[in-house]
């Protein structure tokens, strides 16, 4: 079950903190350089025109799921406890078969109200980055978060994180190593490896993303959009450590074309690109090369850093300079 404590990636109460926050100014493609361009250098998608709409990350789809997941199961232990009840001779029994379901009510009782109470706070997070677009909004952003957020709650972690991967993704790397893996749940931790393991990819540090995407668990993920997000970034760590088969099998299980995985499409097609290029399909590594391309050109400079594999340099290059987002250089021999 993927609780909406979470913030981070694209799960369902968190999407606005994995929306690229957008930067100062978004220059034209035909104007703009990697150099100057923090996102395109690291290869994240380009800055967002406007802010995302901040969805409610315990609203009634996630309400109806949570309570058949655990409604059921207690109703089930209530009927089984009321038949015992109703046919045991001895009182003592009788107060056990009953005695079982409330205390099972109890603790998914318990369990709502954690949940309800990480969903207001995920609310918060996500109102507080609804505004951001300039450097000095992710600034003020950051002491909010500060202000209102104990340092290592994992929401506030998540959106800090964000906010500094605009422009310093080391640092944002030591906010998301704050989160205690061993004492978060499950899926909150899946989305905290996944984090820094694209993180780790974006410097080109494969070897710790590999470590950290082997700790991910996808099968504990059911909304479709987290369960591609992490997928991908996984994908990618499989495919550029020597197990491009495997990520190939993991990836055809999405459409990126699909309209519900649309927040999370510039991931999965760069991890097709890598994929593609670490099998030789250079049909299809071209093919995701260009769907990129055409998202935000900027978006190829995340190829041209150092151990990326040759072709991909190559073809991202050439995108690039087409699209006029890189000068060609012109050597003249005298």
């Amino acid at each position: 079950m993927t609780t909406p404590c979470s913030t981070s990636l694209e799960t369902p109460g968190v999407a606005a903190h994995t929306a690229v926050v957008a930067s100062d100014r978004r220059p034209s493609p035909r104007t703009s350089k990697p150099s100057s361009a923090p996102a395109a250098r690291r290869g994240q998608p380009g800055p967002s025109a406007s802010a995302p709409e901040v969805p409610d990350p315990f609203g009634p789809a996630q309400r109806k799921q949570l309570l058949l997941r655990l409604g059921l199961p207690v109703a089930a232990v209530w009927l089984i406890g009321g038949l015992i009840a109703g046919v045991a001779q001895s009182s003592a029994v009788r107060w056990s078969a009953l005695a079982v379901p409330l205390l099972a009510s109890l603790v998914v009782l318990g369990l709502l109200l954690y949940v309800a109470r990480q969903a207001k706070k995920a609310r918060g997070v996500a109102n507080i980055l609804r505004g951001v677009e300039t450097s000095e909004d992710r600034q003020a952003a950051l002491a909010r978060l500060d202000a209102d957020y104990k340092g290592t709650d994992p929401a506030a972690v998540f959106a800090k994180a964000q906010l500094l991967m605009q422009d310093d993704p080391r640092q944002a790397l030591a906010e998301l190593e704050k989160i205690d893996l061993g004492k978060v749940l499950a899926p909150v931790a899946d989305e905290a490896r996944a984090q820094r393991a694209m993180l780790h990819l974006m410097l080109g540090e494969v070897s710790p993303a590999r470590q950290l995407a082997d700790g991910v668990g996808l099968n504990r993920h059911d909304d479709a959009r987290t369960r591609a997000m992490l997928s991908a970034v996984v994908a990618e760590a499989w495919a550029r450590s020597g197990d491009a088969k495997k990520a190939q099998d993991t990836l055809a299980l999405f459409d990126p074309e699909e309209g519900a995985l649309a927040p999370v499409r510039p991931q999965l097609y760069r991890a097709l690109a890598f994929t593609a290029a670490h099998v030789n399909d250079v049909k299809a590594m071209r093919r995701a090369l260009r769907k990129l391309a055409a998202q935000d050109a900027r978006i190829l400079g995340g190829f041209l850093m150092k151990r990326t594999h040759p072709l991909l340099q190559r073809e991202a290059k050439r995108l690039l300079e087409q699209s006029g987002a890189v000068q060609r250089r012109v050597q003249v021999q005298r």
